[in-house]
């Protein structure tokens, strides 16, 4: 299922991209996410959009309502449309992080959690981010968090990849290098 959601997440990911589509991709993906949020919430409504039973031209209907309610845009409800149709709603969270990676890719953004001993300083925040940024060549959207286990520093994930600048990794590795000498 894996390159099924690829596939959805890179068309729709073409399709925001395209500069004729005039579509703001931070708004799409919040578009989206208030979708995704709605069918969560909402058990009758993912079980009516994901029965097989009935007719597509309804399930469109019931979408029309949603997203005219909700001022989504045309290209984000022709999408879930086509979800909808090719019964893939219930990949739909999966594809919606395919979509947010694809873009953060194409745009040269990184997602970075950040975990502290302590809140930052708006400042603090601004000086991590700009070492994230040093470090990985690409604009920084972080996430902060506050995990009372660490002593001291910070630990930054970005994708796969940690970034260990605790006083626990510290210590590690000041211990690795005394037992290898």
């Amino acid at each position: 299922m894996a390159s099924v959601v690829g596939i959805y997440g890179r068309a729709f990911a073409d399709v925001v991209m395209k500069t004729s589509s005039r579509l703001d991709p931070a708004g799409a993906l919040q578009e989206l996410r208030t979708i995704e949020a709605l069918l969560k919430e909402s058990d009758a409504l993912r079980r009516v959009l994901e029965n097989p039973s009935i007719p597509g031209d309804r399930k469109r209907a019931v979408l029309d309502a949603i997203t005219k309610r909700l001022g989504t845009t045309r290209q984000v409800r022709n999408f879930l449309a086509v979800l909808i149709d090719h019964r893939r709603l219930p990949l739909f969270s999966e594809i919606l992080k395919q979509l947010e990676q694809e873009l953060n890719d194409r745009l040269g953004f990184a997602e970075a959690q950040v975990s502290t001993a302590r809140p930052l300083s708006d400042i603090e925040k601004k000086m991590v981010e700009a070492e994230i940024t040093r470090l990985t060549g690409k604009k920084v959207r972080a996430r902060y968090e506050q995990n009372v286990s660490l002593l001291g520093g910070a630990v930054v994930q970005v994708g796969s990849t940690i970034y260990d600048g605790s006083v626990d990794g510290q210590l590690n590795r000041i211990r690795e290098q005394l037992v290898g000498t």
